[in-house]
């Protein structure tokens, strides 16, 4: 099979187009190469496939739609996992227009290219987020979520609404997939697991907003990817039993879908932290400080849909996920950062 997958040097990105390589699938994989983050820690993650036989590597811009229709013109991919975003809920406080360019833009011209070139199935990053002011928990895909509390929860929001149309007018299967804090090996750094290694490393201080009491259902990469893979190879269908008289948000009479991806075990900021001093074998210093704007108080996943359907279930403990992220960060700092 032959896959276009946005994002490809991204940290979701690279580890799914690592996982299909593996498997003997062909891969084109576009990525722009911003400088949201340190670009080196894209690049290294490329060096792992980017000379694979079955695998091409494009440096593109979502938001370039020209180019974007070039890509499907002469690549007719049969199914496209859409991981590219702008991510990360402050710097959408910050940069909206980054935001609106690659996630509303660009995942436009990604559903054109599929619309155009009878794309068997498109599945695509959403995210937890979209649940902003929910706070019944566990979080469940039966919810309504039309309160976000950031631009990027607004974004992902957009996206599912912006598929569920091109699976109505055009026919074309899409499947959403709301992850839930993922970390892991190769993460990125703006995410807590990797601030806060980077920071005991060199003996500074952490800064824990809301005093450590968020709650995250912190997901590991290897878990993420095998949700990914299990509703990539099954196309998402039309729900014969739904109702627009009690119309469920999860699914429709069109082929959409929808499926939270999370560890189905929240802990809190300090549980999270508490396993990496452990892993990492020194103590954090911690500086207490309140919350910040755009931050949701508690999330929990309700995956039962991925269970019942793809009998799913996440195999990876967090103290573990955490001492596999110690062990490939320390590796890391030291043959690429460094060098």
């Amino acid at each position: 099979m032959e896959f276009l997958v946005t994002g490809s040097a991204g940290f979701i990105g690279a580890a799914l187009t690592q996982h299909l390589l593996n498997r003997g699938d062909t891969v084109i994989g576009i990525d722009n190469h911003n400088a949201y983050y340190d670009p080196k820690l894209k690049n290294a993650r490329l060096s792992c496939f980017i000379n694979h036989k079955n695998y091409t590597h494009i440096r593109l811009d979502l938001a370039d739609r020209e180019g974007i229709k070039l890509l499907f013109d002469n690549y007719k991919p049969k199914r496209v996992v859409n991981l590219a975003a702008q991510a990360g809920v402050r710097y959408s406080i910050e940069n909206p227009a980054a935001y609106i360019d690659s996630n509303i833009v660009g995942f436009a011209n990604i559903l054109e290219g599929c619309r155009h070139h009878e794309v068997e199935h498109l599945v695509y990053a959403s995210s937890s987020s979209v649940y902003g002011a929910n706070s019944a928990l566990p979080f469940s895909t039966k919810q309504n979520v039309d309160h976000p509390i950031s631009l990027y929860a607004a974004t992902k929001k957009s996206n599912e609404l912006m598929a569920h149309s091109y699976s109505h007018l055009y026919g074309l299967p899409t499947t959403g997939l709301r992850f839930f804090t993922v970390y892991g090996p190769w993460g990125r750094p703006d995410m807590a697991l990797f601030k806060f290694a980077e920071a005991i490393y060199a003996d500074e201080p952490i800064r824990l907003f809301n005093y450590g009491k968020h709650v995250r259902d912190f997901t590991y990469i290897d878990d993420v990817i095998a949700s990914i893979v299990l509703v990539l190879d099954r196309p998402a269908e039309k729900n014969d039993n739904w109702s627009p008289m009690d119309p469920d948000p999860r699914s429709s009479s069109s082929p959409y879908r929808l499926y939270n991806v999370g560890n189905n075990k929240p802990i809190t900021l300090l549980n999270y932290l508490d396993a990496l001093e452990k892993a990492m074998g020194k103590v954090a210093k911690k500086i207490w400080v309140s919350g910040q704007l755009g931050d949701v108080a508690e999330t929990h996943a309700d995956i039962s849909d991925l269970e019942n359907e793809f009998n799913y279930a996440p195999k990876t403990d967090i103290e573990v996920g955490v001492k596999r992220f110690v062990e490939w960060y320390l590796n890391y700092i030291k043959s690429y950062a460094l060098s």
